[in-house]
């Protein structure tokens, strides 16, 4: 129990402040809530019902279809496609934002090899040559979303990697103070301007056109998220040519090597 002598103003007005705080994350987490709700349902009908019409008329017109017709029915509808991976980048980042962090010991020596696999059909036939670390540490974090964000991270170098004439990703790590770990990703790809390094980890910000490289731009934006999240840091350093080097900082689990 408190005394009065205990009670000062300046706990009391901590505590209104600490309130008002709890208050304000309350009403942006309903915020968030709703504008999930929305993109998931409100949006969704209209889209689909755009994509459902753009199909009806090509139907409809059949071999009447003119060539400069179905240029713009081919236009519009690659359009719809790209707000609909739009609208799945922007939940991504919102269940991500929103998750509880499940926290346990994460292998990342397992963790990798079931990343590759799940790039097997980026990859096809190419042969990219893998350098890893065969001592990669144990990491304090959630598994399902620290596995996202590396899944991002290594598909990014996948993909990025395409115009190498002999592709190679290299992943490793160093044990840095008070139990944190650095990791790298590096590969010797397309690479880029490191004076606009800072746009990479934004939301729908691309540093090469659609025409070259698909994507929407939320990958590395989500990866930023989750390595935050963890209350680490994540930097990018590249040249034109020759290739990117992701460094991002984690926490070690109890007992990792260090």
């Amino acid at each position: 129990m408190e005394t009065p002598q205990q009670v000062t103003p300046e706990l009391l007005a901590a505590r209104a402040q600490i309130a008002q705080l709890q208050r304000e994350l309350a009403q942006a987490r309903a915020a968030l809530e709703e504008f999930t709700y929305s993109v998931s349902h409100d949006l969704r009908a209209p889209l689909r019902h755009v994509g459902a019409y753009l199909k009806i008329i090509r139907e409809d017109l059949g071999d009447a279809l003119e060539p400069g017709i179905a240029s713009h029915l081919h236009t519009a509808a690659d359009a719809a496609a790209q707000l609909g991976h739009l609208m799945d980048g922007l939940l991504d980042l919102s269940r991500a934002g929103r998750a509880e962090l499940q926290l346990s010991c994460v292998d990342l020596q397992r963790l990798l090899p079931e990343l590759q696999d799940k790039l097997l059909s980026d990859i096809g036939e190419r042969p990219i040559t893998w350098r890893i670390a065969p001592d990669l540490p144990r990491i304090r974090g959630d598994l399902a979303l620290l596995g996202q964000a590396l899944l991002c991270l290594l598909a990014n170098a996948v993909k990025f990697t395409r115009p190498s004439p002999m592709p190679a990703i290299d992943i490793g790590w160093q044990a840095l103070a008070n139990g944190w770990c650095e990791l790298h990703i590096q590969d010797n790809g397309a690479g880029f301007d490191s004076r606009y390094s800072d746009r990479l980890f934004r939301v729908f910000q691309r540093l090469h056109s659609g025409r070259q490289f698909e994507g929407i731009g939320v990958g590395l934006a989500l990866a930023r998220l989750i390595v935050e999240r963890h209350g680490g840091t994540i930097q990018a350093r590249g040249e034109p040519g020759s290739g990117c080097r992701i460094n991002l900082t984690l926490p070690m689990a109890s007992g990792a090597p260090a």
